[in-house]
Parts: C-alpha cells; sequence; structure tokens
C-alpha cells in the first residue's frame, strides 16, 4: 500500500473496530505489502485494510469454516461480526492479534510439522470451492509471458521461468498426486509462535494441491516429521514453489520491499535446483 494511503486506512481499522466498541487509541502498523496489518491497543485486535480490489471474502470465508474444526490458525475476532468491513474505500477484517512468542525461523521442525498436518486435516473436513494449484502457475505465467507484464525480466531468465513452470507442473501432475485443499504459502512467515502453540496466518492463498506442495513452502527439516510425505514430489514442488516466488518478483507491480535483488538470489537458487535435478534423472 501506497505511503499516502496509509493514514487513511488506518483510520478505517481504528473505525470499524469501534463500531463493536474495541478501542483502538493505540494503532501500529505491522506490515505494509499489497495491504497493511493493524495492531490495535487496548483492544487486542489485529486489522487487516486493503484496497476494494482486493476484498478479501474467500480469507474470511475459510476462516468462518475452520472456526470450530480445532486447526491452528489464527482467526477472527469473535467480537465482531465475521465479514468484510467497508470504510472509506478500504475493506477492512478484524483478526484476533496473538503476541508471538518467537521469531518465525526458531520454530521446531516437529511442532511446524504437527501444525501443519492437524491444519491439513481441519482443510480436508471443509467443504468449499478453492482455485487449483495450476491456478497459481498459470498466474506466474501470465507474468513472465508477457513483456509488458515483466518488463526488467532478460530473455534467458524468461525462458527458465516459463520452461520451469510449464514443465515442474506438468510432471507434478502426472505422478497423480492425491489432492485437498492447502494453506498455500504456509512458509515461516505465515506461522505464528504463541503461547497457543504455532498458528498460520493469511487464508487467502487457500488452493486444492498435493500436500507436498504446502510442504514446499516450510524449512527442509519439516518434511522429515511429516508422516507419508514423498521426497520425489516434494522436490519438484519444491522447484515449483521457488519458480513461482521468482515469477512474482519480475511483475512490475510487485511491492515486496527489495523483491528484485531478492529474486535474482532466488533465480540463481532455482537454477541450482534444476541442475541437481537434471543430474539426478541422469543418474
Amino acid at each position: 500500500m501506497k505511503d499516502t494511503e496509509i493514514p487513511r486506512a488506518v483510520a478505517a481499522a481504528v473505525g470499524t473496530a469501534a463500531m463493536y466498541g474495541l478501542g483502538g487509541d493505540d494503532a501500529t502498523v505491522l506490515h505494509n505489502s499489497n495491504r497493511i496489518a493493524v495492531r490495535l491497543r487496548p483492544s487486542g485486535v489485529l486489522a487487516r485494510v486493503a484496497p476494494l480490489a482486493q476484498r478479501p471474502d474467500f480469507e474470511v470465508e475459510v476462516a468462518r469454516r475452520l472456526a470450530g474444526t480445532g486447526s491452528p490458525v489464527a482467526g477472527l475476532d469473535p467480537r465482531a461480526e465475521p465479514r468484510v468491513h467497508v470504510r472509506d474505500g478500504f475493506a477492512v477484517t478484524l483478526w484476533t492479534y496473538h503476541e508471538p512468542t518467537a521469531a518465525p525461523e526458531d520454530h521446531p521442525p516437529a511442532a511446524y510439522a504437527g501444525a501443519l498436518a492437524r491444519l491439513h486435516a481441519g482443510l480436508r473436513g471443509v467443504d468449499l470451492a478453492a482455485p487449483s494449484f495450476t491456478d497459481r502457475v498459470a498466474d506466474a505465467l501470465r507474468v513472465v509471458e508477457d513483456p509488458a507484464v515483466s518488463p526488467a525480466l532478460g530473455a534467458g531468465e524468461r525462458a527458465l521461468l516459463t520452461g520451469t513452470l510449464y514443465g515442474i507442473s506438468r510432471a507434478i501432475l502426472e505422478r497423480r498426486p492425491r489432492q485437498q485443499l492447502l494453506h498455500g504459502e504456509p512458509h515461516p512467515g505465515n506461522l505464528l509462535a504463541t503461547a497457543d502453540g504455532p498458528l498460520f496466518t493469511d487464508l487467502e492463498t487457500v488452493c486444492r494441491g498435493p500436500v507436498e506442495f504446502d510442504l514446499a513452502h516450510a524449512p527442509e527439516g519439516v518434511a522429515a516429521h511429516y508422516p507419508g510425505a514423498d521426497a520425489g514430489l516434494l522436490a519438484d514442488c519444491r522447484i515449483l514453489s521457488l519458480a513461482l516466488v521468482v515469477s512474482w518478483r519480475w511483475d512490475r507491480d510487485d511491492q515486496l520491499p527489495d523483491g528484485r535483488r531478492r529474486g535474482r538470489e532466488w533465480l540463481a537458487q532455482l537454477q541450482d535446483a534444476l541442475h541437481r535435478r537434471e543430474r539426478g534423472a541422469g543418474g
């Protein structure tokens, strides 16, 4: 979100919480990307504020469906209506704030895997129409195949990403893996260490696919504690997830801080992973 829009967005968060008697005299912006996350004190609310074009109705519906399943998620604030609130041109949702007890990189792998397995179990009990992980691939291809959308992407890099997105997603589907609802991006930044245990956040990325697609977003040590993971499928999902995040970094509208530099670092990692895959296939 542009810096000039943040004061209005914060005011929209405070005003929405006030509708339910949830005070927000002390409002702190914790995160800013395509939307902002605002901690409101003393009420213990985490308000997420996005432009109306990015209304998070799907994320709210996922959270509503998961409520009561015992899934390890940071849910909607039960003191407010579980819906998207429109205020001053923004879409506002109200969530329970959880104080982190550790840094994202400090999650023990076994606890991480256990939380992800419980989330997957909860998602298997939810009847919800959701996009496929291949829709994420199609979105990335729209970025890397169109020079008008990714003008800074070189020809060689464009060919590498296009070939990887097509080829690896096809290889995954040819394995005919079992698919279910997934978080979509359960990386460490979307897992809070709290007094109530690990809790996943940012449910707008929920999609359908093999559980290995979710595991590919977690640190490597996590998979060893997740029951029944297919090592070969996981290796391909790791390559695919890396190709996806690299592709987003070349979108001309990408708002990740220092995204282009990170994209080049991740592109080098992607090339290394592809070389290892080729050597493995040849051996």
